[in-house]
């Protein structure tokens, strides 16, 4: 039999199976994924195959091939991977300004991440009403400079359900990777899109009080006018992995937009003679931030990097 992979709760998988059934599986003991070193070779989207046995016991026994997925380093194992889900429409990342703060480290690294699988990336930036104006005045920056990359922006009040709507439009028909800090506010995110969710509210109220996280599970979750959300725990750093050298400047549009006009091809835009980028650095058409974001993925060779941000 054959479906889709819509829940993990830790060893075991839901599979919803192309005969519209739900079956609770685990991975066969001889299953690897290759050319991965992954603390989960089946993630959140996966296509797979399964056999159940006379006992009632279910296995997953292969995976079809993926589309793109969404993947960083294992926050305690620096040589793993840890897939956050597999064949997504969206990737869509929960900023927040403060309570708590999203540093321009971790969205970059978010954004790159996309980025080098091909996946299109969305910033909500939520909680707009707990802001004094210079911090509404930084969110717009921010905004106004991942716009000018290309990237899509928008603003949210999940409490008050102020954007809600317009963010259903966007995620509509779409597989969307909902990520971001603990706190940021993503179950409440859902709660409004998903007004059925209604425990949800209760669960944030509570966890907050006592710093814990609100999701401990990742969820595959249908929505009212197509599509599904991927609801995953939230994550403290962004490790990226699977990038190296010259490819990394590939990750960040504008950085590789000025490499172009580089002196030397394999430049790495650090300290060469006749490099655009760091020209372009200079004269204010590539921001500081997303610069030193980009020195900061060159320079993670053992991961350390991503655990010192944060």
């Amino acid at each position: 039999m054959h479906g889709l992979v819509v829940k993990n709760t830790g060893s075991w998988y839901t599979v919803h199976t192309d005969d519209g059934r739900s079956v609770d599986c685990k991975i066969k003991g001889s299953f690897r994924l290759k050319g991965i070193r992954s603390t989960n070779p089946i993630t959140i989207g996966d296509r797979v195959e399964i056999e159940e046995n006379r006992e009632g016991s279910a296995f997953i026994t292969a995976i079809g091939d993926r589309r793109n997925y969404m993947i960083r380093r294992a926050s305690n194992l620096s040589k793993q991977s840890h897939i956050l889900a597999a064949n997504i429409d969206l990737a869509l990342l929960v900023v927040t300004i403060h309570y708590p703060q999203t540093t321009t480290t971790f969205i970059d690294r978010f954004l790159a991440t996309a980025e080098a699988y091909g996946i299109p990336a969305l910033l909500v930036f939520n909680k707009i009403d707990r802001y004094d104006a210079d911090e509404l005045e930084y969110l717009e920056g921010l905004m106004t400079l991942y716009r000018t990359i290309g990237y899509d922006c928008m603003k949210l009040c999940a409490t008050s359900g102020e954007g809600i709507d317009a963010l259903s439009d966007k995620i509509s028909n779409k597989i969307t990777l909902l990520s971001g800090h603990s706190g940021v506010g993503k179950s409440t995110i859902i709660n409004k899109l998903l007004p059925h969710a209604k425990l949800r509210t209760k669960d944030i109220s509570e966890y907050h009080k006592a710093g814990v996280h609100t999701t401990t599970f990742s969820e595959m979750i249908p929505l009212p006018n197509g599509g599904y959300l991927i609801d995953t725990p939230g994550i403290k750093g962004f490790g990226t992995i699977e990038m190296q050298g010259v490819e990394v400047a590939h990750y960040f549009p504008e950085i590789f937009k000025y490499s172009a006009d580089c002196r030397f091809s394999n430049c790495t835009h650090t300290n060469e003679p006749g490099c655009a980028v760091r020209e372009a650095v200079e004269a204010h058409y590539i921001s500081q931030s997303r610069y030193k974001s980009y020195l900061n993925i060159l320079e993670d060779k053992d991961g350390m990097k991503y655990r010192e941000a944060y």
